[in-house]
């Protein structure tokens, strides 16, 4: 290898970090949908410096004096960051508003761009509407089928609204076969309301007690799965009890439970905490807990007996941890299925707040 050959391969090795600067966005454009006005609106713009230096940012510059801009003046090697434009929204209607990234990331600037509405007012749906998936507003966060025999088709309905400017269709993603839904209307223009309904087709449902599932509400068709999006579904087949009709109800297993609720309200700064609950079969034949069940992780459960004869009791022992009981997303419940006619389903509810 010559001299001149040895020198241009040393120049290009010492160019390279150089080459390899390179500054990546995850969305160049956000939707801020409505706003009052007079009401600033901020959008978060989120980016990465995926190049092998310091990456500093010259300037953030946006198309007009109505946009106020936040942002780092460096960044390190592969660090995360984010970059904030506010609209004044001191003029009616849509609003299309830019500004220009200018770095050592990028040989050319780099172009964000916040958009939405500005009205005269906003209406607060927060009342009728408490949950929101974005743009799309929700009045339920998990759709619970209670007390299901065979046979039934129960129907749950979720109020929804359009708080964006525009057009949804909102559709239900990866419904297990036993569940079928129905939007109206099909497009949902924005501020307008509508209703998904979701019906249960018991005879589909394989186990008694307790099933458990999750569905995903999309604004648009061909929207991913995420967990933004995600509905928890949970449903509880009853067991089917005709063999204790009214004439041998005498000889019935009858439960007796010492507690339903367990407060777990406070852990005392220690990581779990137990509580004992006892079972008494008071009435003429054996008494079958056939399921027990958790609606949601954080809880651990151990049963001394399943199978209890007249006059025998046994402790359902219930242990709580305090992570993950924190970041549960729906009411924790403990759920146990017996052969007593009069109580198929019991409930233990655990009080968190």
């Amino acid at each position: 290898m010559n001299k001149r050959l040895i020198i241009i391969s040393l120049m290009a090795l010492v160019l390279l970090p150089v080459a390899a600067q390179k500054l990546s966005i995850e969305n160049t454009t956000v939707n801020c949908g409505r706003t009052g006005f007079e009401q600033p609106v901020t959008a978060t713009f989120e980016l990465r410096n995926k190049g092998m230096r310091k990456l500093v940012i010259e300037n953030v510059r946006p198309d007009c004096g109505c946009t106020a801009v936040e942002f780092p003046k460096e960044v390190g090697a592969g660090d995360k960051f984010t970059i904030r434009m506010t609209y004044d929204a001191r003029q009616l209607g849509h609003f299309h508003k830019m500004a220009a990234v200018t770095s050592n990331g990028s040989k050319k600037p780099v172009y964000l761009t916040m958009k939405g509405v500005v009205l005269a007012e906003v209406l607060d749906y927060t009342g009728d509407y408490p949950l929101s998936m974005g743009d799309l507003l929700l009045d339920k966060a998990e759709l619970e089928y209670d007390d299901v025999n065979k046979g039934d088709t129960p129907v749950e309905e979720i109020h929804i609204l359009n708080n964006g400017t525009s057009t949804m269709t909102p559709n239900v993603m990866h419904l297990p076969p036993y569940l079928s839904a129905i939007v109206k209307p099909e497009k949902l223009a924005p501020g307008r309301s509508g209703t998904i309904s979701v019906m249960l087709d018991s005879e589909k449902l394989r186990d008694y007690g307790l099933t458990q599932t999750s569905v995903y509400l999309a604004k648009q068709l061909g929207d991913k799965v995420s967990a933004d999006i995600e509905m928890p579904v949970s449903a509880v087949l009853l067991p089917d009890l005709k063999n204790y009709e009214t004439t041998n109800k005498d000889m019935a297993p009858q439960l007796q439970i010492s507690a339903t609720d367990i407060d777990f309200t406070s852990f005392g700064g220690k990581s779990k905490k137990t509580a004992d609950i006892t079972l008494v079969n008071t009435g003429r034949s054996p008494l079958s807990i056939s399921s027990l069940q958790m609606f949601t992780s954080g809880l651990k459960v151990t049963l001394g007996k399943r199978e209890l004869a007249p006059g025998q009791s046994t402790v359902l022992k219930v242990t709580g941890y305090a992570n993950e009981l924190s970041k549960v997303r729906t009411r924790p419940r403990i759920l146990m299925i017996t052969n007593d006619p009069d109580h198929p389903k019991i409930v233990v509810n655990i009080k968190l707040k």
